[in-house]
């Protein structure tokens, strides 16, 4: 029988950037996805790094993302030096712009919201606005400038990482999932996937949002597991924008929409917010509303080519919170529900589930994250 120290459940960003931290920690590590890795969430993702609170109970969440920001540069740093290629990753800043006849009063909330989140951003006019996006809208009304954000290129990231773990040693099974979990005495001991069983101290849950389907509801493990993983699909549609000339050095964003450059001259656009349970199809309702807050924002893209069109299904909570930490299965973690963040939070999630593994100081306060807030007897502060 197979034996490693780890097996991660989950072959996104958040699993492979599991793996890798703790196969720099000396552990060894396999990693399991249902089907090809990287193809769900992370490949659908937009790439844009931003801690900044952008839906409603958001601001539980900046803490979180700032950390993971901070960790970035290092992050993709090693990933490079490690795989021999290039996650795409740029530094620029990011720009909000705001329309319409309060967008003064808007633009000042917000700026001042995020300041007090500690947040490093500057309101500026619709003029300098424009001086550092000539493209943008004349109908913008006023701006804000976040100088740490920074964009990549998700499915570059993630060909690099997968590449990454292997170079580490990391055990890469593909196509392969995980059937069941073995209990014994209250922990776990073992995975089974396909015709093969591998003995483990620890088991890594990152399946975003087919975590809790992973296991039958009448199984010992999805019983003790299901209260702790309320995950939930919500679709999020795309497209991605071959302009004729214009061009973006970074992300731009409104209340209704975003644009993230991409290093090969295309712009890609989101997103839509959709209950479709796992219904992977795009609609025309959903890719017009993009296309209509991407021409809002920049006019000339209205003559931009849809060179590709398509959706993911982000791993949504009840709180819209990361599900992040140990259950009472002894080695088990969880590290799902990151909705809209996976790529941004994959950094300071991979640190976190490390330090829990290998029993280290937390690099961040991790409660509110905690999988026990779904148990009904569990009384939140």
């Amino acid at each position: 029988m197979k034996t490693c120290d780890t097996a991660i459940i989950g072959g996104g960003i958040i699993g492979i950037s599991c793996a890798l931290a703790l196969a720099e920690a000396g552990l060894r590590v396999a990693v399991f996805d249902r089907r090809e890795f990287g193809r769900e969430a992370s490949w659908a993702a937009a790439g844009m790094l931003s801690p900044a609170p952008h839906l409603p109970g958001d601001e539980a969440l900046v803490a979180l993302a700032r950390a993971s920001l901070c960790l970035y540069p290092q992050f993709i740093s090693s990933i490079e030096a490690a795989s021999q290629k290039r996650a795409n990753y740029v530094h620029e800043g990011a720009m909000e712009l705001f329309f319409g006849a309060d967008a003064l009063q808007e633009r000042d909330r917000y700026v001042d919201r995020c300041r007090r989140l500690g947040l490093d951003v500057d309101a500026i006019s619709a003029t300098e606005a424009r001086r550092r996006e000539s493209a943008t809208a004349s109908t913008a009304r006023a701006g804000a400038f976040f100088s740490d954000e920074a964009v990549v290129e998700p499915r570059a990231l993630m060909e690099a990482a997968i590449e990454a773990a292997r170079a580490r040693g990391v055990e890469i099974y593909a196509n392969a999932p995980v059937q069941s979990v073995t209990i014994h005495q209250g922990r776990c001991s073992a995975v089974i996937a396909g015709n093969e069983r591998i003995a483990v101290s620890h088991v890594v849950i990152a399946a975003g949002c087919f975590s809790r389907e992973i296991f039958t509801p009448d199984s010992h493990c999805g019983q003790r597991l299901a209260p702790f993983l309320p995950t939930r699909p919500v679709r999020g549609q795309m497209i991605a924008l071959s302009p004729r000339d214009t061009m973006l050095a970074r992300a731009v964003r409104s209340s209704r929409g975003y644009l993230v450059p991409r290093g090969n001259g295309w712009i890609v656009a989101g997103s839509t917010l959709e209950d479709a349970g796992f219904d992977k199809h795009t609609t025309t309702e959903g890719l017009q509303q993009i296309r209509r807050a991407a021409i809002e924002l920049v006019p000339d893209l209205a003559d931009a080519e849809i060179v590709e069109s398509w959706c993911g299904l982000r791993p949504g909570t009840p709180d819209g919170l990361p599900i992040l930490g140990p259950v009472d299965l002894e080695g088990v973690i969880l590290a799902t529900g990151h909705f809209r963040n996976g790529i941004l939070l994959a950094p300071i999630t991979a640190q976190l589930v490390k330090a829990w593994i290998t029993q280290a100081e937390l690099p961040v306060p991790a409660d509110k994250y905690s999988p026990f807030r779904f148990l009904p007897s569990t009384v939140q502060a």
